[in-house]
């Protein structure tokens, strides 16, 4: 038997965190020991794993002692909190937040794409945004292939991309709009029931905003390509859970559809569902709960000599945030990193 983890999730409770532990089971992650951590609210709650029920403990300073591995999933401003007590216990962390994404010491890791970055660490390793992590991974193979000169992405972003208060405000309005009732805003700027918002985080003085900004810097950064020329309009829609995203690439070879179509059958992390003649194509609806990345609608741009268009479609909550974390602790156990 190879060497096993003491793994530590913090933000257990959460939706990404509690997927997390579906993962480890699901993937049969060595894990040794496993402590769930999240707040004051979850004190004498208990989940389970393994078969077994694990008490759930309040998130602590002493929380990471004999601990290896800390996926962590309780938002930046907790990460940044406590990152000095784990790397204290000389534990990893592996870190779902934008806490340290763009810190030029640690490795920003999409294991399809750069996995070798995880050696660099230094007990930090980052998760991109979930956005960026579905974009690049069918986006890696046709970089190699031909080399991407420009991209221009708009996302389709699902509520649960907000968190399970995101997911819950459209339930309710779809249940108030059928009785009749007002609908009730709270989590995103408008109603999001029958509506589309093309406003993912704050807005900075040059009209983008922080999340269409993550998608730029992250994908230089995780493709070892800084002056990578990408563009992104990011937009939430009413849907519960999985994003999706129309990509136009202009690369410096010029790729057929059938060449595109054939790279991504073979890239790992990808499924290609395009047919369009039986209606096959990837949705929101069908890839929820799925690992892979699907990409259909993959066709020549007319309007330019080197450019594919493609609709791409990830389950933000496994690929986009907790597989992707636990992948990554994949990584680190077989290169005996930590």
């Amino acid at each position: 038997m190879g060497k096993e983890y003491n793994v530590a999730i913090m933000g257990a409770t959460g939706a990404v965190g509690e997927i997390m532990r579906d993962i480890l089971e699901e993937r049969k992650f060595p894990v040794k020991d496993i402590k769930f951590l999240a707040s004051a609210r979850s004190k004498g709650k208990k989940m389970s794993f393994q078969g077994r029920e694990v008490d759930i403990e309040v998130l602590g300073e002493d929380s990471f002692k004999g601990v290896d591995i800390v996926l962590a999933s309780a938002g930046a401003s907790i990460s940044k909190d406590y990152v000095k007590h784990i790397l204290d216990a000389k534990a990893l962390i592996i870190d779902n937040s934008s806490a340290f994404r763009m810190d030029d010491d640690v490795p920003l890791v999409i294991p399809e794409i750069n996995p070798e970055d995880c050696g660099l660490n230094k007990g930090i390793i980052a998760n991109p945004n979930c956005s960026t992590i579905i974009l690049l991974v069918p986006l890696k193979p046709i970089h190699d292939a031909a080399k991407i000169t420009r991209v221009v992405v708009s996302t389709y972003q699902a509520t649960s991309g907000a968190g399970a208060k995101g997911m819950a405000e459209l339930e309710q309005q779809i249940r108030d709009y059928a009785a009749g009732s007002a609908l009730k805003v709270d989590k995103f700027a408008y109603q999001i029931l029958h509506n589309l918002i093309p406003h993912i985080d704050v807005f900075f003085e040059d009209g983008y905003t922080k999340e269409e900004m993550k998608m730029v810097n992250e994908s230089r950064k995780i493709m070892h390509e800084p002056g990578m020329r990408i563009t992104a309009t990011t937009v939430r829609v009413p849907c519960l859970r999985s994003h999706s995203e129309s990509v136009n690439v202009e690369t410096e070879k010029k790729l057929t559809a059938k060449e595109v179509r054939d790279l991504l059958e073979k890239a790992p992390g990808v499924t290609v569902e395009d047919d369009i003649h039986n209606k096959k194509y990837p949705m929101p609806f069908y890839v929820s709960g799925k690992d892979d990345v699907y990409v259909g609608r993959i066709r020549e741009d007319f309007s330019a000599d080197k450019a594919i268009n493609m609709w791409i479609v990830g389950d933000q909550l496994r690929k986009g945030a907790a597989l992707n974390a636990v992948q990554i602790a994949e990584v680190v156990a077989r290169e005996g990193l930590k």
